[in-house]
């Protein structure tokens, strides 16, 4: 079963900075865009890029990823060469069972599902960001530049470099220094947190890390800089399109609303790049004899008879005569009852607005103005409300203020 390419996709994070959002699931399975799940990106890429096995590494709430996963044929990955494959922390013979300790320990438990392919060189991805690529260029620099490891970079600001793993690197592309969340940054070169890695060296360094006692067993706090320190050729990719982290409301927000962009620089209209995904089956969607429907994405099963305006609507959402949504996301079977109002807000699964409800508001320049969010299958009250940035979790009675 030998394979020139494997992937193996990160996607155990529990996401608690999506706070109300991931209670119950895990980061990568957020509904995203009307109709995918965070995880079909990474997913997509990989059969583009002619990447057919792929291990996914999942621990926090797995039961919806791994339902929502199942056998990978709506990505091609239904296969018995290859194929997709759910990877839990497990217990060994002769020792007690551990969860994933961190991003490097978790491809290190993992080692005998690598060495049953025999990869040439493994992929590493995360499974909580928005992008296409084509990781088979990425693959292809790897071999042609000798790398024992190839770190996917992109521009960033100066500021928000203090957030991420900085390369320094020298005009060839080669790293010579690598800072984990500079204070004071040296360069905008930032890791996107995708690897691609020659087998036998990484097998080395994992094995090596695994046996220190004082590791944090992590890509970016041990691994690369224990690959640069001893000399190791470290090379950067540079990819210059769209991606963002979605570990934010904020950033999960703004990427939906990108996807309503006249140019939008994610084109999910793309033939030659398709994103796939587990999509259940529904009638149409019905617009009501007064609806008003503007500048929205509005999927299957959906019925709208009042007014929606510049907001993504995922399958089986219903927005009754009188109701008004603008500048929000309604995730699939979320209720908005008549002559409630949701604005820059996120409504999660299975959730109802009642009547005459107010969720979320237009920004008026206030400071703590945020995006609200209300939890999968919470109902709010008739004529509640609930104030801009609020994160609500448990049901709201009528009238009571959030």
């Amino acid at each position: 079963m030998k394979k020139e390419v494997v992937a193996m996709l990160l996607a155990g994070g529990q996401g608690s900075r999506l706070y109300a959002l991931t209670s119950h699931v895990a980061k990568p399975a957020v509904p995203f865009g009307g109709k995918y799940r965070i995880i079909d990106f990474p997913l997509s890429n990989c059969v583009n890029s002619g990447i057919d096995t792929v291990g996914v590494l999942t621990q926090y709430r797995p039961l919806e990823l791994n339902s929502y996963i199942g056998n990978g044929q709506p990505w091609d990955l239904d296969r018995s060469d290859g194929g997709v494959h759910i990877l839990p922390p497990y217990q060994r013979e002769g020792e007690q069972g551990t969860w994933y300790k961190g991003t490097a320990n978790a491809i290190y438990q993992n080692i005998g599902f690598l060495d049953l392919y025999d990869p040439d060189y493994v992929v590493i991805l995360s499974g909580d960001h928005i992008y296409k690529m084509d990781y088979s260029d990425m693959v292809d620099q790897h071999k042609r530049t000798q790398a024992d490891c190839t770190i996917s970079v992109l521009e960033v600001t100066l500021e928000e470099a203090k957030r991420f793993g900085i390369m320094n690197a020298h005009p060839d592309g080669q790293v010579y220094e690598f800072e984990e969340k500079p204070q004071h940054p040296k360069s905008t070169l930032a890791s996107m947190g995708i690897y691609v890695f020659t087998w036998s060296k990484l097998r080395k360094y994992l094995i090596d890390d695994e046996a220190n006692p004082d590791s944090s067993n992590d890509f970016g706090k041990n691994i690369i800089p224990n690959m640069l320190g001893a000399g190791e050729k470290l090379m950067t990719y540079r990819f210059d399109g769209y991606w963002k982290d979605v570990g934010t409301i904020d950033s999960l927000w703004d990427a939906n609303m990108d996807m309503l962009a006249p140019r939008s620089s994610i084109d999910l209209r793309d033939n030659e790049w398709p994103i796939y995904a587990r999509t259940p089956i529904r009638p149409p969607h019905v617009t009501g004899p007064d609806a008003k429907l503007s500048h929205s994405l509005v999927t299957g099963g959906c019925r709208v008879d009042g007014s929606v305006e510049n907001s993504v609507l995922f399958h089986s959402v219903t927005v009754e005569e009188g109701a008004e949504v603008e500048y929000s996301i309604l995730m699939p079977g979320a209720t908005v009852k008549a002559g409630a109002k949701v604005s820059y807000a996120i409504v999660a699964e299975e959730a109802t607005v009642q009547a005459q409800a107010t969720v979320g508001s237009a920004p008026d320049g206030s400071e703590g103005w945020g995006i609200a969010v209300v939890a999968g299958g919470v109902t709010i009250g008739e004529k509640a409300v609930v104030a801009p940035s609020a994160m609500v979790r448990e049901d709201v009675k009528g009238g009571e203020r959030v």
